[in-house]
């Protein structure tokens, strides 16, 4: 982790942001705060943060638009905070592009356990080497018309680079690394998320269901693709 990491605070509610501000700087984060949703994505473009705490209901704009705009242009890390319990809310977020989520009540001590989870994911992302041609072959997975590219990031189907969050594409490429495998959607937070990923089998679901979205074309022959194996899971499948 670097010396200092800098977390941006976005919550209306003063209580929370007290609290998590004292809490992270007591850990030695950099923290930048924002009690309004209309100015929280020029907050962000301001301050660079190299994570997001984001609270879904905020006055002016809403945590999901607020995920929805920074998405366009960064691939920076955001958790979601809500006290909401509906599922539905969850699944938005992902969808967005949030890396987790936290229900309202919360504990300091998880939250920055979960920050801290979540940054180890993106800084071993980050720190990738190089492409070089020793690490071409374990880190580029090429099948007819499609290729996934772990050290640069980059999804490519019939020619054309598919832009996909981080953690899409790291999903992809396990499950494209270990073709006609089948994997449970616990194995695959296992092995995608890690053993300190908090949320719920669920996000696999939404992860794959974006996936699919944008590599499979139903208007032309594919020889791979993401099959769902019921009662069971999930496998990338080659014909």
């Amino acid at each position: 982790m670097k010396l200092t990491n800098k977390v941006l605070l976005i919550d209306d509610d003063p209580g929370i942001i007290e609290v998590l501000k004292l809490y992270f700087e007591k850990e030695g984060y950099q923290v930048f705060t924002c009690m309004q949703g209309d100015k929280a994505v020029a907050t962000y473009n301001s301050t660079q943060p190299d994570i997001i705490i984001l609270d879904l209901m905020l006055p002016g704009t809403d945590g999901n638009d607020i995920c929805r705009e920074i998405r366009k242009t960064s691939e920076v890390p955001i958790i979601m905070l809500t006290a909401r319990t509906d599922t539905l809310d969850k699944i938005i977020g992902l969808e967005l592009g949030a890396d987790d989520y936290i229900p309202k009540p919360f504990e300091s001590k998880e939250v920055l356990a979960r920050v801290k989870a979540v940054l180890r994911r993106t800084e071993k992302r980050d720190a990738s080497p190089v492409n070089t041609d020793e690490s071409k072959s374990a880190d580029v997975i090429t099948y007819t018309g499609f290729s996934v590219d772990k050290i640069r990031y980059v999804v490519t189907v019939d020619g054309k680079e598919i832009y996909m969050p981080p953690k899409e594409l790291e999903l992809l490429f396990f499950l494209a690394s270990n073709p006609n495998r089948v994997f449970t959607r616990e194995q695959l937070l296992e092995n995608v998320w890690g053993y300190d990923f908090y949320g719920e089998s669920r996000t696999v679901d939404v992860h794959i269901k974006r996936i699919r979205e944008k590599i499979e074309n139903p208007d032309r022959e594919q020889n791979w693709c993401i099959k769902t194996v019921w009662s069971n899971g999930y496998k990338f499948e080659t014909r």
